[in-house]
């Protein structure tokens, strides 16, 4: 999402200081607590928590009543409603939180909102 760097999502997450170094340097972090096998597979597939941020991202679309495609918003909302996932606590350490989570819902919903 930071690295496609023109959507909402995108935008949003640099405006609140959350930048690719920061979530690297994050991940880094994470992946040295060792709490879960995150070792790179010859073909990468989704994990668990990633799978379902994805049917979230999806749900949230299809409940919305709107058209058109998953967006990065929803993709990064969905990432942010997985409580226990490696995304969530990434984005929570770096000072993302439920209230910026309802203000870019908020922005996304907002009537002549384009994405990119």
């Amino acid at each position: 999402i930071i690295i496609e760097g023109t959507s909402l999502a995108a935008k949003f997450l640099r405006a609140h200081g959350i930048t690719l170094t920061k979530v690297r340097e994050e991940c880094i972090k994470l992946l040295e607590k060792g709490d879960e096998d995150y070792s790179v597979q010859v073909e990468p597939s989704l994990t668990e928590s990633a799978r379902k941020a994805l049917d979230w991202a999806v749900n949230h679309k299809l409940n919305s009543g709107e058209n058109g495609e998953v967006t990065t918003t929803d993709m990064l909302l969905g990432i942010w409603s997985e409580r226990d996932s490696p995304g969530h606590k990434i984005l929570a350490a770096l000072g993302f939180d439920d209230e910026k989570a309802e203000e870019l819902k908020t922005l996304s919903s907002m009537p002549g909102f384009d994405e990119g």
